[in-house]
């Protein structure tokens, strides 16, 4: 008995050095490496930067797996003396307990001077921490959109904690949100004052009401609870299956590639038949901002913070001088949809338009794919290049479908060019798209460009070849 003992003893020493040799080489290794290419004045190539942070996350999942299998071990063969190793990656110190302890235990010390707040106690256990902030007002119907959330989410609580924010002191909101105890974090914004609008916007004043909730929410969630990132929500969106592979797989994304600036699980051309349901996985970048479930860094936060706005935030982060030629990744088929028919807009576009979005409704697990193509080093050349290959068609070879019969097979896209902002709502009307624009962008565009499927077929709305740009008079 005392020899098996030692073996299971000697076995687990050498199991948690290999942990923590093995973090050191392939996590820690890569940070000497950056000060080193800084050295040289060089620097990691975008995709190398990704895929660094998708081995550090697949590390620690071995490293979770592996405490369960030492908890397993100690179940059978009880009364080992503890081993113990510490390995730090930067900012944490991690300590793993051996058998007889609780197994191993990842721990992490809050370091980097990020401050304490709830994000770092859980931080070196999961990987990145990635809450959903759901901002809520008088709609006790919240419980809808956060049950769903809830039971998606399923065990992940500590990688996806859930913050709801609610403004305007709504007692029967206040009471469903209170009844949800310690399953979500529950905000309340403290400033209840009358905003004071001017006369001819009067009727506009919860544009008002909301700007000021989501800059003191996100103030609170980046400067008090100290998160790096966030994905917004709000109290009547239903989300797809894979909402959190989604997200989790395109943050290595945008936090590597410095052309973009969020992720938006929305689609404002996600309506059934202008959509390939096929491709799941299908994936974007584009120049308009979407929201409608969206993630922002805290990098963006505080750029965007000093100069936040008094009112109509979404289309205040659409202006040139904010979006500053970044771009968004959007899907093909939305990741969410709402179900909020009246609100401060009072139900504008909802039965003539955003109820027959279509929101995905089988998982797909972003999270084993290779998404590097939408770096903008690999996504544009690719692009442009794909664009540049297909026939130009005309909207009428379009309508009496001789576009399909004769380029379907061959190239299974084509390409529709417009030259101003007329022609463009022109096309859009018969293609059954969004035919507006914000500061000159239109709807899920990128350099201009609008894709769409009309009875099948791939089409590529596309500014005329001397395009120059957005022009925000448009």
């Amino acid at each position: 008995m005392m020899m098996m003992r030692a073996q299971v003893f000697y076995m687990v020493v050498f199991v948690l050095i290999w942990i923590g040799f093995t973090y050191l080489l392939f996590v820690q290794r890569p940070g000497a490496l950056n000060a080193r290419s800084s050295h040289h004045g060089t620097r990691l190539e975008p995709q190398l930067k990704v895929r660094l942070v998708e081995f550090e996350t697949r590390l620690r999942q071995q490293i979770r797996d592996n405490a369960q299998l030492l908890r397993e071990v100690q179940a059978l063969h009880g009364g080992v003396e503890p081993a113990v190793v510490k390995f730090v990656d930067g900012a944490n110190e991690y300590e793993a307990g051996g058998l007889g302890g609780a197994g191993l235990d990842l721990q992490a010390v809050p370091g980097g001077g990020t401050g304490g707040g709830p994000a770092e106690s859980v931080r070196g256990s999961v990987g990145p921490i990635m809450p959903l902030l759901m901002f809520a007002c008088n709609r006790v119907t919240v419980a809808q959109a956060v049950d769903l959330i809830l039971a998606i989410r399923g065990d992940r609580v500590q990688k996806f904690p859930l913050i709801v924010s609610q403004d305007c002191g709504h007692k029967a909101t206040r009471d469903v949100l209170l009844g949800y105890g310690d399953q979500i974090i529950f905000l309340e914004q403290p400033h209840q004052s009358p905003i004071a609008v001017p006369a001819k916007e009067k009727k506009f004043q919860g544009y008002f009401n909301i700007a000021r909730h989501y800059g003191w929410a996100l103030n609170h969630t980046f400067n008090e609870l100290k998160y790096e990132q966030v994905i917004v929500v709000e109290d009547d969106l239903e989300i797809a299956p894979d909402f959190f592979e989604y997200f989790e797989a395109t943050l290595p994304i945008l936090k590597s590639d410095p052309s973009l600036y969020c992720v938006s699980a929305w689609n404002d051309n996600g309506k059934q038949g202008l959509i390939d349901q096929v491709q799941k996985s299908l994936l974007y970048r584009s120049d308009f901002f979407g929201g409608l479930g969206w993630m922002l860094t805290r990098e963006l936060w505080r750029e965007l913070s000093p100069k936040w706005p008094a009112s109509y935030w979404d289309d205040w982060i659409r202006d040139p001088r904010q979006r500053r030629e970044r771009a968004c990744i959007r899907p093909e088929i939305s990741r969410t949809k709402t179900f909020g028919k009246v609100g401060v807009s009072n139900g504008m576009f909802y039965d003539k338009h955003l109820k027959f979005i279509k929101l995905n409704d089988q998982f797909y697990d972003f999270t084993k794919a290779d998404l590097s193509y939408l770096l903008k080093a690999q996504y544009d050349p690719a692009f442009e290049a794909k664009l540049n290959a297909l026939p130009v068609v005309s909207v009428e070879e379009l309508r009496s479908g001789e576009a399909s019969g004769k380029h379907k097979a061959r190239h299974g896209a084509v390409r529709l060019v417009y030259h101003t902002k007329l022609v463009f709502k022109k096309y859009a009307k018969v293609l059954g798209i969004m035919d507006d624009f914000k500061a000159g962008v239109p709807r899920m565009a990128y350099k201009g460009v609008v894709s769409t499927l009309f009875n099948g077929l791939r089409v590529y709305v596309s500014p005329a070849f001397s395009w120059k740009g957005y022009d925000p008079t448009w």
